[in-house]
């Protein structure tokens, strides 16, 4: 591959462990892919698509044209007593598969959604699901479909 995709990895570290693990799986991939990648972190799963959206704004203020080839949300929202989990849940996926139709944004879904901390380990641990670098992986087959289109690279 001749490109090198600059990514932004959107991280919700509410649940430290979590999170590190996988950032840790997201940027292995981008690694090996020898992508670019920014780091900014946000204070939950709820804030990543304003993370986003913001970054999109930014970047049209830069001759018209996006600073971010692509975009990965990790996070982690484990249910509580409240229906509070699925607010988050539900309006931070709505949000952000808004965000990557209304602009064509390439958008890996990292955002981990479970009933216990046990079942975000095991989707979080590198050598086990690894949903952080599956989220990188949905980030730059979508850049793929994006190549297809002649929308990437700019």
């Amino acid at each position: 591959m001749v490109d090198r995709p600059n990514i932004l990895i959107v991280e919700a570290p509410y649940y430290q462990d979590i999170c590190a693990e996988l950032v840790r799986g997201a940027t292995a991939v981008l690694d090996e892919r020898e992508a670019i990648y920014e780091r900014v972190e946000v204070p939950g799963a709820f804030e990543i698509p304003a993370a986003i959206a913001i970054s999109v704004r930014a970047m049209d203020f830069y001759a018209g044209r996006r600073r971010f080839d692509g975009f990965i949300a990790l996070g982690c929202v484990i249910r509580g007593e409240t229906s509070h989990y699925d607010y988050v849940c539900g309006e931070s996926a709505r949000a952000l598969q808004d965000l990557a139709c209304r602009y064509s944004l390439a958008v890996g879904y990292g955002i981990v959604t479970v009933e216990n901390r046990d079942q975000a380990k095991e989707r979080a641990a590198v050598d086990r699901r690894n949903k952080g670098g599956e989220a990188a992986r949905a980030c730059l087959q979508m850049l793929d479909v994006k190549r297809h289109f002649n929308l990437y690279p700019r």
